[in-house]
């Protein structure tokens, strides 16, 4: 009789157990749901935040059909046909997408990720679209709240941008990996930010932008933007025009671009001036001289510059013909004389010199040769 009342004492033991187990497995998981779903709200005021935020530098963002996922461990919204508007922009335009994934752990509500999906298209607001890209993988990531940005991070692998003229589609840019990555390195978002950006390409080519581009180009460049007053909401123009006032300027830290057999390391500092360009000068070593020089017709530059006709009238009065003369070994003996002017080193095992390249009023020049010029920034 001891024995089965021992027993029965003994199940009864392991009866309290098991359902103060069931109980307890029943509040961890309730209390898990809770906590997923504070998260969830959490996530969803920083999404909204972000929204609001791009709202008063007027820039919109909408979802043609949003829904809400990602329980246990994830939040995530999906935004289906997904619309971008920057009405006040320069100029205005409107993007669409096929869609996006934002998502953010439970355990870190602050910092978001994403995914896009394309075909994207680019338009002028109410008109047909100009530009259509696509790609593989896009995504990016944005860490910190809506009042303290941190970083933020944009990547796309084999991409491509085509420009829609007369119905067809002509290839504006191609690549491999393009890599975005920008952190506030001091101050704060509401006062005296300093950010650095850097910029990752691979195998990259844009002969939309221009015919030298359409060679692939692999580069790594790193800078740092000093002079902003604060980093609330307001268009780049406005943004540029207070770094200016404030004397800021852009400090190039690491460039490297390989294109072909071109090779060009380089870092110095920039500035922009009172009329929205950029001045200053980069200290730069290329190996594989001649190729850059062809491609971006720097020949035909020093043809056609005003020091050239200067040189080729005085020796068309001497002798006529003389001058034309002159031109056509300015331009043959171009890269010879840039090598004599500037200093000979190697580059990661190559013959190369060394040189100033200068921006005088977004005119861009290597050495003494005129090789482009930047557009205005405001």
């Amino acid at each position: 009789m001891s024995d089965y009342r021992q027993g029965f004492q003994t199940r009864r033991r392991m009866g309290r157990r098991y359902t103060i187990g069931v109980f307890s497995v029943m509040a961890l998981l309730a209390g898990w749901a809770w906590l997923w779903h504070y998260a969830a709200g959490r996530t969803q005021t920083v999404i909204e935040g972000w929204r609001v935020r791009e709202a008063k530098a007027g820039r919109f963002y909408a979802c043609g059909a949003q829904t809400i996922g990602g329980f246990p461990f994830r939040f995530e919204v999906n935004c289906n046909k997904a619309l971008v508007q920057l009405p006040h922009g320069q100029p205005p335009v409107e993007i669409k997408a096929a869609g996006a994934l934002i998502a953010a752990q439970v355990y870190e509500p602050t910092v978001l990720t994403g995914e896009f999906r394309g075909p994207l298209t680019i338009a002028d607001p109410g008109q047909p679209p100009s530009f259509i890209a696509n790609w593989t993988r896009g995504g990016a990531s944005v860490s910190g709240t809506p009042v303290s940005p941190e970083s933020v991070s944009l990547t796309f692998d084999d991409a491509a941008l085509n420009r829609i003229i007369g119905g067809q589609q002509q290839n504006y840019l191609r690549a491999k990996h393009v890599e975005i990555d920008g952190r506030m390195i001091a101050g704060s978002a509401a006062h005296n930010p300093v950010i650095e950006v850097a910029l990752k390409l691979a195998a990259t080519s844009a002969p939309g932008l221009h015919p030298a581009a359409a060679t692939p180009i692999d580069a790594d460049i790193t800078w740092v933007l000093r002079g902003l007053r604060d980093f609330a909401p307001k268009p780049w123009r406005e943004r540029y025009r207070e770094l200016q006032a404030a004397g800021g300027r852009i400090d190039i830290t690491q460039a490297r671009v390989k294109q072909g057999p071109t090779l060009a390391v380089g870092k110095g500092t920039l500035s922009l001036n009172a009329n929205g360009r950029l001045e200053g000068q980069l200290q730069v070593t290329v190996a594989g001289l001649e190729p850059f020089l062809t491609a971006i017709g720097a020949q035909k530059a020093v043809q056609t510059s005003r020091d050239m006709d200067k040189v080729a009238g005085a020796l068309d009065r001497l002798l006529p013909g003389l001058g034309n003369v002159a031109r056509e070994q300015a331009a043959a003996n171009l890269s010879s004389g840039i090598n004599l002017l500037g200093q000979q080193t190697t580059l990661e095992g190559q013959q190369a010199v060394t040189l100033p390249l200068r921006l005088s009023d977004g005119a861009i020049f290597l050495g003494p040769i005129p090789v482009g010029k930047t557009p205005a920034l405001f």
